[in-house]
């Protein structure tokens, strides 16, 4: 029995989420978590043999949490649930140390062959993500100025090249006005630009952003 802790913070999403993995025999929904800090919190109470993680929680963002239970423990293979298309993060994931990554959109059947396979010690990734991957170890992938910023900038850079207001993405991320607009003021500095129009250019630009 594949034991599974679910992460989201839309009750939805989970409740859809345990939906489909109950179709399957072969695995349990254990718990639940509603953020990044409950996540880990949880792993040092029960032992789970992988966790569904969303990427976009309040506060302790899915890279984060990633990075922190790869610290704490290494051993769970962690797959990655996220709206946001492969190319916005889906590398960062991997090399974060997520397991695999699915897109919320991808049909049931997907997911639960994905949770067999990453329980299973595999990896799970499209064909076109793999590729990706394989460009992103070349010596080209530093010269893309988006490489250089933090997780946290580079989420903050993405919602305000789709159109999102300091404040909306403040709301969103559960963190202060201060806060997002310091993670702006270094994104923009690390890339070299002035303004909100430079960024979203430059998203639009290198297909981060459609």
């Amino acid at each position: 029995m594949i034991k599974i802790l679910i992460a989201d913070d839309h009750s939805i999403v989970r409740e859809g989420l345990k939906q489909i993995v109950a179709q399957s025999p072969e695995m349990a929904v254990l718990d639940e978590a509603v953020n990044g800090q409950q996540v880990l919190d949880l792993v040092q109470k029960k032992e789970f043999d992988l966790i569904l993680l969303d990427i976009a929680m309040p506060g302790r963002g899915g890279i984060d949490t990633l990075k922190q239970l790869r610290i704490v423990k290494p051993a769970i293979p962690v797959l990655i649930l996220s709206m946001y298309p492969e190319d916005q993060y889906a590398v960062r994931a991997i090399k974060a140390g997520a397991s695999g990554y699915l897109s919320k959109e991808s049909a049931p059947e997907e997911l639960i062959g994905a949770i067999k396979k990453v329980a299973r010690g595999g990896k799970y990734v499209s064909a076109g993500l793999a590729e990706k991957l394989v460009g992103n170890l070349g010596p080209d992938t530093e010269k893309q100025d988006h490489t250089l910023l933090s997780d946290r900038e580079y989420q903050v850079m993405i919602m305000i090249a789709s159109g999102k207001t300091v404040k909306e993405i403040g709301e969103e991320l559960s963190l202060s006005v201060k806060t997002i607009s310091t993670n702006r003021t270094r994104a923009l500095k690390k890339m070299g630009m002035k303004n909100n129009a430079e960024m979203t250019y430059y998203a639009i630009k290198t297909g981060l952003v459609t």
